[in-house]
């Protein structure tokens, strides 16, 4: 296996490690496991190196810290980024799995609403097709 395909391995790793991560502490809300997220976040953000070279590449850890307090502090504005954060996960199973343990609606399609006590009256107003 080549350098770069490990490395690729090991970055996918470690991403999934992160979301894990997440859910974990939306489901314990403990600070040891909000910890391991910003753990885990400054381990993926110190393989990018700044423009100047110096390791100030924060996304992650940036993300941590809504997400966390998102999680633990919910409100419209954090509702709205931890959906977004929902939006960009691929693996359904553990999107599923961060929407329950915050308590989030997944995107779903709602029932036709059927109209009650009106009979047959699905096809009043229609052209009969027998008079054409």
């Amino acid at each position: 296996m080549s350098s770069s395909a490990h490395a690729m391995e090991w970055y996918a790793g470690t991403l999934r490690a992160w979301h894990l991560a997440i859910l974990r502490y939306a489901v314990t809300r403990d600070n040891a496991d909000r910890l391991a997220v910003f753990r885990i976040a400054l381990e993926i953000d110190s393989l990018e190196p700044g423009q100047d070279g110096g390791a100030d590449f924060d996304f992650f850890r940036r993300t941590s810290v809504e997400l966390c307090t998102a999680i633990l502090q919910p409100n419209a504005g954090a509702s709205a980024n931890l959906q977004q954060y929902l939006a960009r996960i691929d693996d359904y199973r553990l999107k599923r799995a961060l929407a329950a343990a915050i308590d989030a609606s997944e995107p779903a399609v709602l029932p036709a609403r059927r109209a009650v006590g009106r009979g047959n009256d699905l096809w009043k107003g229609l052209a009969s097709r027998g008079g054409r």
